[in-house]
């Protein structure tokens, strides 16, 4: 029984330095783009099927000067350039305008164009909440029905 904790903790632990690495490699990204100008974020969690984040650079105008992508189910995935988006204006862009057989990514690029619409019109941007923070919200509203249910 302790060897197995010990390898679950292991796997754990791995699965953290790696996911670090994936983080940093997505912010290094990230910081690059901004530093050039505004960027557009738009992103679809995967669970069981691959996740996808898009990042487009966007001028004044909100013209796309340039765009990349992250999709993918483990920490082996990388930023990459998604070329086909320049020029383009990011607030008309839908699920239509991704690629075909990659469900994600189309939709974190319509996310990305809801979000971009959503603040341009002064709109309050939610924050999604995490997998775990669905859980505790999940779990404390379960202990509060059966708290009420009690009283």
């Amino acid at each position: 029984m302790i060897a197995f904790a010990l390898v679950l903790a292991a796997a754990f632990i791995l699965q953290f330095v790696l996911s670090s690495y994936q983080m940093k490699n997505f912010n290094n990204e990230f910081v690059k783009l901004r530093k050039q100008g505004k960027v557009v974020v738009g992103r679809k969690s995967g669970g069981f099927h691959a996740g996808a984040i898009v990042m487009f650079q966007i001028d004044e105008d909100g013209t796309i000067v340039q765009s990349k992508k992250i999709e993918g189910t483990t920490f082996l995935a990388r930023v990459k350039d998604m070329p086909g988006f320049e020029g383009r204006y990011v607030g008309d862009l839908t699920e239509d305008d991704g690629p075909k057989g990659h469900r994600n990514l189309r939709k974190a690029i319509a996310d990305g164009a809801l979000t971009y619409r959503k603040f341009m019109n002064g709109e309050e941007l939610q924050d999604v909440p995490s997998p775990v923070r669905k859980v505790e919200n999940a779990v404390g509203r379960a202990v509060n029905r059966s708290s009420s249910e009690r009283a």
